[in-house]
């Protein structure tokens, strides 16, 4: 049997096909490389390139391949974008899953797995944030995440398909091995940035806030490494494929870190000092969200790569590599 690995040329999703095949797994991508790359697939997995919610694509590929899972990371991922274009985010990360559901459920695909967000909890009223906590999403990006949570709960309400959803916390880091990373120009992501500036890719960078409710005032997140991430999928899996029941898991460390406090561990890591200019807040912007694991962790997922210092270094190393096959 086959798994399916939508988004899977980009940065969660190429460490995912890693994992698989490490596993003797066979895989199948499907990605628009809009933002995911070619290279990042490896050799000998088919690569389609085509948009998940092309219904006829789908349709066709589902109909070549035995999928046995979907792993679902295609989507739209930056906040302040989806304040800016909420349209074009219920478009592409609600509407176009709703057509690769249908596909999946038309297909007979018995098991899907989705990468949602901690932003379905928009502001926690309890720290660490559980599973059973209230969803309020406070930006378009969570919304939209929460929607398609919403829709696999009454499709295999409905249908004999069983899922997963992982709520992700802030993903960081790279493969160990050296195999792939972030490599998306101009991510948001604080631990990419913050490196780019280290190594002079940027002219420092921007803190959106210090007036928070926090120890120093900038916003505080649970980083986690994202190959620890691709392992909870792993393990969703193996769960799904045991007979479990369809759940909903956060992923996360359980402990948060400051903006600044990252800021600060990137210049000890590296070496280098660069700027750092305190602007306003962002929209949709939570003040502090950490992870509730005891659910994920009963699916037998334990931590590997629970360290700031081992996620920023390898972080560096990635962008320090990537910069060289950039200007090869």
């Amino acid at each position: 049997m086959t798994v399916l690995v939508t988004g899977g040329a980009g940065y969660i999703g190429s460490h995912m096909v890693l994992q698989l095949l490490d596993r003797g797994e066979k895989v199948v991508v499907l990605d628009n490389l809009s933002t995911g790359f070619r290279w990042a697939v490896p050799a000998g997995v088919p690569l389609v390139v085509g948009d998940f919610g092309d219904e006829d694509l789908v349709t066709e590929l589902m109909t070549r391949h035995e999928f046995e899972a979907i792993i679902h990371f295609a989507a739209k991922i930056v906040v302040p974008d989806s304040v800016a274009d909420p349209l074009g985010y219920y478009d592409n990360n609600t509407a176009k899953a709703r057509v690769l559901l249908q596909c999946a459920v038309e297909a007979g695909i018995p098991h899907f797995i989705f990468s949602s967000t901690a932003a379905v909890y928009g502001e926690p009223k309890t720290t660490p944030v559980r599973e059973e906590d209230e969803t309020s999403p406070i930006n378009p990006y969570g919304r939209s995440k929460l929607m398609v949570e919403w829709m696999l709960q009454d499709t295999a309400a409905a249908h004999p398909l069983t899922y997963v959803a992982l709520r992700y916390f802030n993903v960081a880091g790279a493969d160990p091995k050296g195999r792939t990373g972030q490599s998306t120009p101009n991510a948001t992501h604080l631990i990419k940035v913050a490196v780019q500036s280290a190594l002079g890719m940027r002219k420092g960078m921007d803190v959106f806030g210090v007036d928070y409710p926090t120890p120093d005032g900038s916003c505080v997140r649970d980083y986690i490494h994202v190959t620890d991430l691709v392992r909870a999928h792993v393990d969703a899996l193996t769960h799904l494929r045991a007979g479990g029941k369809s759940w909903t898991c956060n992923v996360g460390y359980n402990k948060g870190y400051s903006v600044l406090e990252v800021i600060d561990t990137v210049k000890r890591i590296s070496g280098a000092d660069f700027d750092v200019r305190i602007v306003g807040r962002r929209p949709g912007d939570p003040a502090k969200i950490v992870a509730s694991n005891e659910r994920i962790r009963s699916l037998g997922w334990k931590p590997e790569h629970d360290n700031l210092d081992e996620i920023v270094r390898q972080a560096l190393d990635w962008e320090r590599g990537l910069a060289k096959r950039l200007a090869a």
